[in-house]
């Protein structure tokens, strides 16, 4: 078998390397019938590699994979990285018109593309509005008359040998990817991280996690986000876990899977593990197999935590967080936590890396108080593609990364963070932080999940709106959550219209997606 150089150890496709030279016959990936093992995941790694190389792909050439999770994915990931371009993920839920805005941006020359997905043939929403910059398309599974399907895409790597492709293997700090970010604030973002940093990052998320050799990881977070990219099958190669990619989740099957192959990693969105908790047949599956979760949220009621331990048997239930300008981790709780620290509180910065809370001149404020977050270290982003004002708006002449979110640091180093800045609204001259009142709210005894935005008011300037699911079984109404309310939190926190729901809009990564609340409100007049 090839071997990397050891110069290029700190690189994700050096680590594929490693993994194969390690546990040759150990499951990698099991993805439905197919399986590779962390050799074959390797030799695939190389072959396609060789195959872009054959395609005309340069070094640092950005290529596109716009796909759910699927074995393809991490495979087609690699290969790019091995040939020493740059992965460019792009979100699954996106229109036509917003992938190709995505992939102009990037300036991207080839895409791997899903063919059928979630009722839609992918390669046709993007050769309706094809980007100028791409020049191929990959389709990756059910491919038509006239795409280029996977084989025939692999069947170009006889055409460049192994020499040639480890001669493009990327160096730490090279860049890896480039994740764009969501853009709810105006046009996404394109963030550069590069191999080595993201590896410190997730070798200590790893730690962190305790993810070990034989873990059974079922990757339910999305592989275009950070979350499912490098906190899942990142992490699972540097470890030996095997990976369970999930295309789309779905609370039964999910159950099921735990059960037939004894899942024992899970990380997720807070609410993924609602779904679980509320699935009316969670106790028909055994699920006694799980073992670690880590999830993060401005807002997380201790009763999820405990009853991720108690009900889904999680003997480890961490709370992260992070940024996708961080490489996608900042701080993490530890395994002695307790429940209530767990949820509302994000853990202590990982080693070798600095973080405060500061007021609006960049000073640190006094414990307990809050401020702006801002991150300095090795995670870092290297900079937005292409954008260098938005890059020095973010990162200042210091190093340090405005996150945009308003937390406060604890006596014990431990970060809270109370909202995003822009999703603060003010009442009656008093700042009043969402995320706050929603974990006020979910203690609630009827209150399943809960999203709380601010609404214009003729007297007050804004006030609070809440959204509330239920819990199942139970039956609320606003009046009585906004009576309950009063009796439990500061007057100007109390949402003035309360609107019960069945479910809160996501987005694929769990998080809820609040300008869809503020298109369902109605302006309080």
């Amino acid at each position: 078998m090839p071997t990397e150089p050891a110069s290029h150890a700190d690189t994700i496709p050096g680590l594929a390397a490693a993994a194969a030279r390690r546990w040759p016959n150990r499951p990698a990936i099991v993805d439905g019938d197919k399986t590779l093992t962390f050799s074959e995941l390797d030799e695939e790694r190389r072959r396609a590699g060789r195959a872009l190389i054959a395609l005309g792909i340069e070094r640092g050439d950005r290529v596109g994979i716009w796909a759910p999770n699927i074995w393809e994915w991490i495979v087609a990931a690699l290969a790019v990285q091995s040939a020493g371009a740059i992965v460019v993920p792009v979100n699954t839920r996106m229109k036509g018109q917003e992938a190709a805005d995505i992939l102009s941006d990037a300036g991207a020359r080839a895409l791997f593309v899903i063919g059928d997905f979630l009722g839609a043939h992918y390669p046709d929403l993007i050769s309706a509005v094809w980007p100028k910059p791409l020049e191929q398309m990959i389709v990756l599974r059910d491919a038509r008359a006239g795409e280029t399907d996977w084989e025939s895409f692999l069947a170009l790597a006889d055409e460049v040998s192994e020499a040639e492709l480890a001669a493009r293997m990327p160096d730490a700090d090279d860049i890896s990817d480039i994740l764009f970010t969501s853009g709810t604030t105006g046009r996404a973002k394109g963030v550069m991280t590069a191999h080595g940093q993201n590896l410190r990052a997730f070798d200590a998320w790893a730690s962190a996690v305790g993810l070990v050799e034989g873990d059974r990881y079922l990757v339910v977070s999305p592989f275009f986000h950070s979350f499912g990219y490098k906190a899942g099958w990142v992490a699972a190669l540097m470890r030996g876990a095997t990976v369970y990619p999930v295309q789309a989740f779905d609370a039964e099957l999910a159950l099921a899977q735990i059960e037939r192959d004894r899942i024992t990693v899970m990380p997720g969105a807070p609410t993924l593990y609602h779904s679980l908790l509320a699935h009316p047949r969670l106790k028909d599956f055994d699920i006694s197999s799980l073992r670690a979760a880590i999830t993060g949220s401005a807002t997380i009621p201790p009763i999820l935590i405990e009853r991720m331990r108690s009900e889904l048997g999680f003997d480890v239930v961490l709370s992260g967080y992070g940024l996708t300008e961080s490489c996608g981790v900042v701080s993490l709780s530890v395994a002695s936590d307790d429940p209530e620290t767990v949820a509302t509180a994000c853990g202590r910065a990982i080693e070798g890396i600095e973080l405060r809370c500061v007021d609006e001149k960049g000073n640190p404020v006094p414990t307990g108080t809050p401020g702006e977050v801002v991150v300095r270290g090795y995670n870092v982003m290297r900079g937005y593609f292409n954008n260098p004002e938005a890059t020095r708006d973010t990162v200042d002449a210091d190093g340090w990364l405005h996150t945009g979110d308003v937390g406060l640091l604890d006596e014990r180093g431990y970060l809270r963070i109370t909202d995003r800045m822009k999703d603060m609204f003010i009442v009656g001259g008093f700042n009043c932080y969402p995320a706050e009142v929603e974990r006020l709210l979910s203690a609630h005894p009827a209150v399943g999940q809960v999203a709380v935005i601010g609404v214009p008011d003729d007297r007050l300037g804004e006030v609070g709106k809440a959204f509330v699911v239920p819990k199942p079984g139970a039956t609320i109404n606003g009046a009585e959550i906004i009576a309950w309310a009063r009796e439990h939190m500061a007057n100007y926190k109390v949402p003035r219209f309360v609107d019960i729901v069945a479910a809160l809009p996501t987005n694929a990564s769990g998080k809820v997606v609040k300008p869809e609340l503020r298109k369902m409100s109605v302006p309080a007049t």
